[in-house]
């Protein structure tokens, strides 16, 4: 599950610019409209001298029906593929985007996000529910089928995301929720400079090619591009998204180590790839689809140019 994002404020007034119709880049300015993607409230920022919101122990669970279902919850959460293949299409799993079994700050925590629904979404035009969010990322995130509202897996994610949220305020953005974004760079974002903290920082885990890696059967490390990673129409396409989630927790385990450049720059680098195509392509038509899903939606390079190739195509 990708949250929403949410957005120190100045940076929502520096957008402005379309990114249609670049053609190859260099250092490319980081403003186009990237308003949020839900009516949520933004996530105020944490006092120094206050600690995260805590979520629930796992020894605290009870052993009755409902500590059952949330253990369900959580395992799928963990383990999405193996326990609900016929909805996850590439090697992607829950805890990829939604760090430390969903209860890290700024990695998009259960507990910040559960409480927060229904919410309009921009996305589908339409006030989702939590589970609907749900669906979302299956069908985006995980490049899938989205599992139906009353679904076992859904009701089993559900429960874990209502017992993480235990004791949170309903309706009340938590410091934490989302990904806090790093005001774009001045001078821009710039793909090949992203090319080099992705080879210094990145690639031990993720791999060369972005394929990540895998012990036997099992991935241990996720895909950042190609027929196995998120689809282009998943929320981490976009480059401010991918900026704020790499800034607050990669490497793994030495988070908020990177500058803002260098977060913007090598979310521009891993977004510069092909991936599977947006599941809403209009009419097999990567311009009417960008104009429609992609033109506005932040920082994205779906239907551009870049090094004379026109991404967007999609993989397989």
């Amino acid at each position: 599950m990708i949250a929403s994002t949410t957005y120190r404020p100045a940076l929502l007034a520096a957008m402005t610019l379309a990114l249609a119709g670049l053609a190859g880049f260099g250092a490319q300015a980081a403003s186009p409209r990237t308003d949020d993607q839900t009516q949520l409230p933004q996530a105020p920022a944490k006092a120094a001298s206050s600690p995260w919101f805590q979520p629930p122990a796992e020894s605290s669970l009870p052993n009755n029906a409902f500590g059952a279902l949330v253990r369900q919850g959580q395992a799928i959460f963990l383990n999405t593929k193996a326990l609900a293949p016929q909805y996850v299409g590439n090697e992607l799993a829950c805890v990829n985007c939604h760090l430390d079994r969903g209860r890290k700050a700024n990695s998009a925590p259960l507990w910040a996000a559960y409480t927060m629904y229904p919410a309009y979404r921009k996305k589908n035009d339409k006030v989702n529910s939590f589970a609907e969010r749900m669906q979302g990322c299956f069908q985006f995130s995980m490049n899938g089928k989205a599992p139906a509202a009353d679904s076992e897996v859904l009701n089993a994610l559900t429960a874990y995301a209502y017992w993480l949220s235990t004791g949170a305020p309903v309706g009340q953005a938590l410091p934490g929720r989302g990904f806090d974004e790093p005001m774009p760079p001045k001078g821009g974002y710039d793909i090949a400079r992203g090319a080099k903290v992705y080879s210094a920082q990145c690639a031990i885990c993720h791999g060369a090619n972005g394929e990540g890696k895998k012990v036997g059967a099992t991935q241990v490390f996720p895909p950042l591009w190609g027929k196995d990673s998120y689809n282009w129409g998943a929320g981490m396409h976009r480059i401010n998204t991918a900026a704020g989630f790499i800034q607050h927790n990669m490497p793994l385990g030495k988070g908020e180590t990177l500058s803002d450049q260098e977060a913007w720059d090598v979310a521009a680098f891993v977004n510069s790839h092909e991936r599977p195509q947006d599941p809403r392509l209009v009419n097999h038509d990567i311009e009417a689809t960008r104009k429609k899903f992609h033109e506005g939606d932040g920082v994205n390079l779906y239907g551009v140019m870049v090094d004379g190739v026109l991404l967007g195509q999609g993989v397989k």
